[in-house]
């Protein structure tokens, strides 16, 4: 991968990368950290890659202003938990507290962030077994396990074995839009499509999902700007 400049007020820097896989030049902006990534075929000249990006760059300076800006989580940071802003304080003993305003950690300050990721994936886990549990046994199919990542581009997975994985960060979202995603993965295990037979599925688990999926859409990158250290 090679770095490049779209010269401008800002500067824009490209992280060029070429792909035998890509049938076409594309550009991506990260929602984690903002990076604009150009990908180009193998056969294609960086010049005509370049030649793209600046008949893109009304679009790239759009997107890169409308990007909400990192949080770096600590003491005095208001941190969604379950759609509901919570403070984080000083705590003491030895758990972090989850109260209706204040999270309370425990520790030293440069662990805050370490030990409330880990509360958090812990939570996380919690609901969505219960979640996936309780949608699991209304579908009459059982999942052969479930895990947890921070994913960038998706929220849930379901694989052919019926494994599902979830980002850790929809702790963060409201409770309702972490019970759709829960059932979305769910109806996978009976529809392993996106085919109106799955989504009358979801919509049997779940009940209505149109404000749920529109949440996510409009509101879950923002979930992302919390940065925890990692």
């Amino acid at each position: 991968m090679a770095e490049r400049v779209l010269q401008g007020q800002p500067d824009i820097v490209l992280t060029l990368r070429r792909s035998a896989r890509a049938r076409r030049i594309t550009l991506r902006i990260s929602s984690l950290d903002g990076r604009v990534t150009l990908t180009l075929p193998t056969h294609v000249a960086e010049r005509e890659a370049l030649a793209f990006a600046r008949q893109k760059e009304p679009w790239i300076r759009k997107h890169l202003a409308a990007r909400v800006e990192d949080v770096r989580v600590g003491y005095g940071v208001a941190l969604p938990v379950e759609g509901r802003d919570r403070t984080v304080v000083a705590g003491s003993g030895r758990a972090v507290c989850l109260g209706d305003e204040a999270l309370a950690v425990p520790g030293q300050p440069d662990a805050v962030a370490r030990r409330l990721q880990g509360f958090l994936k812990a939570r996380a886990r919690d609901v969505l077994a219960a979640a996936c549990d309780e949608y699991a046994d209304r579908l009459g199919r059982a999942y052969s396990g479930l895990s947890l990542r921070d994913t960038r581009s998706r929220w849930g997975s379901c694989s052919s074995a019926g494994r599902l994985m979830f980002s850790w960060r929809l702790i963060l979202a409201p409770p309702e839009v972490l019970r759709y995603v829960a059932a979305h993965e769910v109806a996978h295990l009976a529809q392993m499509n996106h085919s109106p037979a799955f989504w009358a599925e979801v919509t049997r688990l779940h009940g209505p999902y149109d404000t749920q999926r529109r949440w996510l859409r409009t509101e879950g990158n923002a979930l992302h700007r919390f940065r925890f250290g990692d």
